[in-house]
């Protein structure tokens, strides 16, 4: 935005962020430009077939692409749609998601978070400030597309239109076990030592490993101008409001001349869901102006016991159920597992039978467990508590000092969920007492569900042995 009187940062000195880890990080080998599948070591591989294929060139996809090519490998990342292209996301930058990207990524920053307003469902609101940055906010069509530029500097090949059909891993198209077939949908085949599967929680790759979900959301999203008097007073600060649906919740994010709004609840009820986004942008004094675009997409997370592998296919990202259940933040996820499955890939497709593959797709689903696993947890007992005390959430985030501390240093990626509970006793004891509470009162109501039948059987027999009954 321009400077003015109040110190906002001009539009080029507020555009982009280098990312914080890797900021001065030297060039890795195998990125410089124009190392393409011909500069791996000549004879090691047929030619005819990739190292790893990565399907899907959303964040987690190019995070992938870029991990296996700076290892060397000859990788190929195919995408359906055409670059860039528009996702539903709110589209904001934690610390988590800044320390994945790949080393001297610039973040096309649209605002810098300063400020967070909380409201339950337009009322009780409160805006709690901080010093430094909290997060960034992005469009994901530029944000995308950057990091797929990143990981073809690094040697990847990048082809889109290219819709995937189905993955072989047996058959008269596979020629041996080290290999795994791609099949398009215009029938060609495309030959493989490893697949990474990132073409989302719906993609075809997921099926073929068979990704379980439990949890699936509704979110619903607008992209609305607003003249310069509105965005001004929208500037560094977002709002995060505690909706009237058990578990959702609603969001604007300000993008200099547009506002993205948005809201997600549970699937089940989309026109309550559609209800309440409406109700929210209207309380929000926003009703007046045309939005560019309305969109809607389904999150979806992955069971405990939910495959993260199958042979030599990897899945990560949303095609493997991979976000934060409460928040349903999912960029992070997605770099994060994009870039260990990218690792892990080239260890895959090193592996010169099946069961070395297997050793390393068990040793990337204890990685992804071990970190992004425990965060899921934690995500889910913070679901839990939300989805019946939203009240309680609202207050001790407003009013309560070291929790607004916590949501600001989980924002800025000093700590995570999980990490909060590991290392903070009063973090891990408040949910330990709110998981008790809630546990007793579920055991209350099932028992008040059973009391009544008992009394009424009871009452029926006094009234057939002719008691009077009160």
């Amino acid at each position: 935005m321009p400077c003015d009187s109040k110190g906002h940062r001009s539009d080029q000195e507020q555009k982009h962020i280098v990312s914080s880890e890797n900021a001065d990080a030297g060039s890795e080998p195998g990125s410089e430009p124009g190392t393409g599948p011909e500069s791996g070591p000549e004879g090691e591989h047929d030619r005819s077939v990739w190292d790893v294929v990565v399907v899907g060139a959303g964040p987690a996809g190019a995070s992938a692409a870029y991990a296996a090519a700076v290892a060397g490998r000859r990788v190929l990342l195919l995408e359906k749609a055409e670059l860039p292209r528009y996702k539903t996301c709110g589209g904001g930058i934690i610390g988590p998601s800044r320390d994945a990207l790949p080393p001297g990524f610039e973040l096309p920053l649209r605002d810098r978070v300063h400020a967070v307003t909380f409201s339950m469902n337009g009322r009780l609101a409160r805006t709690r400030r901080s010093r430094r940055m909290l997060f960034g906010l992005i469009n994901r069509p530029e944000f995308d597309a950057s990091l797929v530029e990143h990981a073809q500097k690094a040697g990847a090949v990048l082809r889109t239109g290219a819709s995937v059909s189905r993955v072989q891993q047996h058959g008269p198209a596979v020629p041996d076990r080290r290999t795994v077939a791609v099949v398009l949908a215009d029938g060609e085949t495309i030959l493989a030592r490893a697949v990474v599967g990132a073409d989302g929680s719906a993609g075809r790759i997921g099926a073929h490993v068979g990704v379980k979900l439990d949890q699936v959301d509704l979110g619903l999203e607008l992209e609305i101008p607003v003249p310069p008097t509105v965005a001004e007073d929208w500037a560094g600060r977002i709002l995060i409001d505690w909706g009237p649906l058990p578990g959702s919740y609603g969001w604007v994010f300000p993008k200099g001349d547009t506002l993205t709004v948005g809201v997600i609840s549970a699937r089940g009820d989309g026109a309550a869901t559609k209800r309440y986004l409406e109700d929210f942008v209207a309380k929000q004094g926003l009703a007046g102006f045309e939005p560019v675009i309305s969109s809607g997409h389904l999150t979806r997370c992955r069971s405990d016991d939910s495959p993260l592998s199958r042979g030599r296919v990897l899945v990560c990202g949303d095609a493997a159920g991979l976000l934060e259940p409460w928040t349903r933040e999912g960029i992070s996820f997605a770099l994060r597992s994009g870039r260990l499955a990218g690792e892990w890939a080239v260890r895959i497709a090193e592996a010169h039978d099946a069961v070395d593959a297997r050793r390393q797709a068990l040793n990337y689903t204890f990685a992804i467990k071990a970190g992004l696993g425990v965060e899921m947890s934690v995500g889910r007992r913070m679901l839990s508590v939300f989805e019946r005390r939203p009240g309680l959430l609202h207050a001790v985030i407003t009013g309560f000092r070291p929790a607004w501390k916590a949501f600001a240093d989980i924002t800025r990626g000093v700590t995570s969920l999980g990490g909060l509970v590991r290392t903070h006793p009063l973090a891990r004891r408040a949910l330990d007492v709110l998981d008790r509470q809630q546990a007793g009162a579920a055991r209350a109501t099932e028992q008040g569900r059973r009391e009544p039948a008992r009394d009424d059987e009871g009452r029926d027999r006094d009234q057939k042995d002719g008691a009077v009954t009160p």
